[in-house]
Formats: C-alpha cells, sequence, structure tokens
C-alpha cells in the first residue's frame, strides 16, 4: 500500500475558541479550543466549540482505519465473519472527533457504503465526537451514500463539499460554516479583583490547564455585545451586562482557510454564584487578576499578554474602548450596532481625571 498522504490541516479560531473551529491554527487562541473552530461562521453555532484539526503527531497518534479489525461476539473470534470488513483511512482530531482522509476514500460507492456504516460503528464504540468526511468533486456519487447514512452537509467549495456526523446524544458541538466567523470574549472582573475564568474541556495540548477568559462564537444574525454576554452565561452562568469592546483581533485563512475576527469585551457582573456547562467547560472560577495574570502561556505569549494589559488598563481609566450605540440609517433604513469611543460625551468614566 502507498504511503498514507497527507491530510490537510485545519485550525481553530486563535482566541477562541482558541471552537475548532471548534480551527486558527496558527495563531494564539483565546482557546477556540471547543472542537475544531472548522464552531466557524462564521456566523457560527452558540457553542462554537469544536472543529477538526490533525492532532500533532507523536509516538502514540493513533491512525484509524487501513486493516480488518477482531472483534468478540459471544465471547467468539469472530474474525472470518468480519475479515471483508474495514475502516475508512481516518486520523483522531484534538477534539475527540474524526478526520476522514479524502485521498484514501475508495472508488466504489457500494464499497464505500459498507465501509462507512462499519466505520460509524466502530467510532461510536470508541466514543469519539464528530466525523469529518471531504468528498472530493471526483467522488460526487459518494456524497448520497454518505446522506443516507445521516451525514449532514457543512459546506461546499469549488472541488469538495464538506459533511459531518455528530456521534454523541444530544445536539450537535459542531460549528456551522460561513464566509467567516466572529469570535467574542468577555473579560469580566469583580469588585474583588478576580476574574471570571474557565478551563475548556477540549483544548490543544498546549493548552491544557491554562485558565482563560470565558470566549465563544455569535451566532447569525446575534450582535457582538449581546454574543459576549451570551456566552458568558452559557459557559459560567453569571449574568453580565456589556461595557465595551476593548479590541479586536482580525486574522485570514483560518477555519476553511476562511477569515476570522475575535473581539475582547469588557463586561460587568451581575450576579456571583458560577454555574458550569459541562458539555464543553471543565471548569470555571473567580481567580485574583494577579494569580491570572502570571500564568505562564500569558506571559510568554505577545498577544495574550497584550489583551490583559488593555483590560487593566480600562480597568484603571487609562485606557478607552468602544462602546455600542443604536443608530438609524437612511440608506437602508435600518437600525444597526455602532460601536465607538465616546469620551467627549457623558461616558468620560474611561479616563481619568
Amino acid at each position: 500500500m502507498s504511503e498514507m498522504a497527507h491530510v490537510e490541516k485545519t485550525y481553530s479560531t486563535q482566541f477562541s475558541s482558541f471552537r475548532p473551529l471548534v480551527e486558527s491554527k496558527s495563531a494564539p487562541q483565546f482557546c477556540s479550543c471547543r472542537g475544531m473552530s472548522p464552531k466557524a461562521s462564521h456566523s457560527s453555532t452558540p457553542n462554537n466549540t469544536y472543529v477538526p484539526k490533525k492532532a500533532p503527531s507523536s509516538v502514540g497518534e493513533e491512525k484509524l482505519g487501513a486493516g480488518n479489525l477482531l472483534y468478540q461476539i459471544n465471547g467468539t473470534n469472530s474474525s472470518l465473519f468480519l475479515r471483508n470488513l474495514r475502516l475508512l483511512d481516518a486520523f483522531d482530531d484534538e477534539y475527540g472527533g474524526v478526520i476522514v482522509d479524502s485521498e484514501r476514500l475508495p472508488a466504489n460507492p457500494n464499497v464505500f457504503a459498507s465501509m462507512l456504516r462499519f466505520s460509524i460503528y466502530h467510532w461510536k464504540a470508541k466514543e469519539k465526537k464528530g466525523i469529518w468526511l471531504k468528498l472530493p468533486a471526483e467522488k460526487s456519487d459518494l456524497v448520497p451514500v454518505a446522506v443516507t447514512e445521516g451525514f449532514q452537509y457543512h459546506h461546499a467549495e469549488r472541488g469538495y463539499v464538506m459533511l459531518t456526523y455528530w456521534l454523541p446524544e444530544g445536539p450537535s458541538m459542531l460549528p456551522a460554516n460561513a464566509s467567516h466567523q466572529v469570535g467574542v470574549g468577555g473579560f469580566v472582573i469583580n469588585d474583588e479583583n478576580e476574574v471570571l475564568v474557565v478551563q475548556e474541556k477540549y483544548c490543544a495540548q498546549p493548552f491544557t490547564g491554562l485558565w482563560k477568559i470565558p470566549t465563544g462564537f455569535i451566532v447569525e444574525s446575534e450582535e457582538i455585545f449581546t454574543g459576549a454576554v451570551r456566552e458568558v452565561e452559557e459557559e459560567t452562568g453569571i449574568d453580565t451586562e456589556f461595557v465595551e469592546v476593548v479590541a479586536f483581533r482580525h486574522v485570514h485563512n483560518v477555519a476553511f482557510e476562511k477569515s476570522d475576527l475575535f473581539f475582547i469585551c469588557m463586561l460587568k457582573p451581575l450576579s456571583t454564584q458560577i454555574m458550569v456547562d459541562d458539555h464543553e467547560i471543565q471548569a470555571a472560577k473567580w481567580m485574583p487578576l494577579v494569580e491570572f495574570m502570571v500564568q505562564p502561556l500569558i506571559q510568554q505569549d505577545c498577544m495574550f499578554k497584550k489583551v490583559i494589559d488593555i483590560c487593566i488598563a480600562r480597568l484603571g481609566k487609562r485606557y478607552c474602548g468602544l462602546s455600542v450605540h443604536q443608530l438609524a440609517s437612511t440608506f437602508d433604513g435600518r437600525t444597526s450596532a455602532l460601536y465607538y469611543n465616546a469620551v467627549d460625551s457623558q461616558h468620560s468614566n474611561c479616563t481619568g481625571n
């Protein structure tokens, strides 16, 4: 058999989610750990937490497929019964899911149907999460087979169609798709100078154990400020009030080679009792600001550190962010949210006297 072709990498959003999406695959993420940012709409799902990304290679990396499997049925060796059943070649991603190798798909639809059915059965038994199946144009006759087996369309580009399958019970944590994705992060600090932080359940290895601000993706037709409030409430149970956008980052060629925008929002806490969303969050707590800042991953990453420095400057009234204002335009007759610095008005509490 020829060598396994290199599987195209997809990366999760940097800050968020550093959702997969959820998916930058290169710049520092505030955590898009949620499944592959591919949570990427770019209008993405509220949980924007899952993104296909090939796990870093290692000695223990598991290659899924390429061989006959041996099962026990009622204590009996069933290799003769299953000798013709094979798994599709695939790789684990960083978030508990599977990425099928699109360059090693069988050409025959009947063979593909049998292998796909058997692979789904195997991956369910292994408690995998989402399956990402990229079918190139030259194998478009496999699309109806995948749809019949329960796969759903995710997105299509010139030359291929991407389909997904969510294996666990409950709503899918896989991200929606669009031309770009918009992520939000909520910096919430209480009167005791404690920051609201979380540890994500599905996160790239280098970020395991990192305490980060709550992050996620806004959903279709959702405003940035309401998305930030919603994400914080969903992940931690804390009610907040939007104050300002203090910074935003724009990066290209991330999830599915789309652009990614990530907004850092200052939020005011309206409650204190934490209730963790155990679907995607491992833990949440109020952490002293000083303790949060000295985490090695924050100190060693110039983007992380700069964002925290900006938030601290805002707390000290040495920096002004962008507040939201609802304004109407005669061009389209619609009211929309405009974010701007309003230090020349009654919003003068962001600068020192």
